[in-house]
């Protein structure tokens, strides 16, 4: 049996860490990705004129009206903080309507939580994020692990 000489496990653990490292970044990605994408087809229940009555039942994402909830909807660029990878999906600020007033990452926020007038919620992120993490972590986790989704 050939001797191992001195760091060998350091710096085969180093390469393994490393790998895994890129790994999460590229699940991360794609995942952010597959929420993103999701949420704007839940932020898409019906459409219908400003002013006019939502197709969109309470409890069900919102309705389209000039589309610019839908188009704000985005995710930021993957990062190390110091401690894993971090994104995070949601609303660009800065994107108002056309015709003006609440701009979309304040009005997306009153949707979600049902902070408008009639108390009702049009959740488009929540939804998402749970199809994320139930549905679309686990086969991205096992494509780039080639392993099962860890219980948690």
């Amino acid at each position: 049996m050939p001797e191992l000489r001195p760091g060998t496990f350091t710096r085969l653990f180093a390469e393994i860490n490393r790998d895994a490292e890129l790994k999460s970044r590229r699940v991360l990605t794609e995942l952010a990705r597959a929420i993103e994408r999701q949420a704007k087809i839940n932020a898409s229940v019906g459409r219908h004129k400003r002013g006019t009555p939502t197709p969109a039942r309470p409890g069900t994402g919102p309705a389209v009206v000039s589309g610019t909830l839908r188009r704000s909807i985005t995710h930021s660029p993957v990062v190390w903080n110091g401690g894993g990878w971090e994104t995070k999906v949601g609303t660009s600020a800065g994107a108002v309507p056309p015709q003006g007033g609440t701009p979309s990452s304040r009005y997306g926020m009153y949707l979600e939580r049902g902070m408008l007038r009639n108390g009702a919620a049009y959740p488009f992120l929540m939804p998402a994020f749970r199809f994320g993490t139930t549905h679309v972590a686990p086969q991205l986790y096992r494509k780039v692990f080639r392993t099962g989704w860890p219980r948690i």
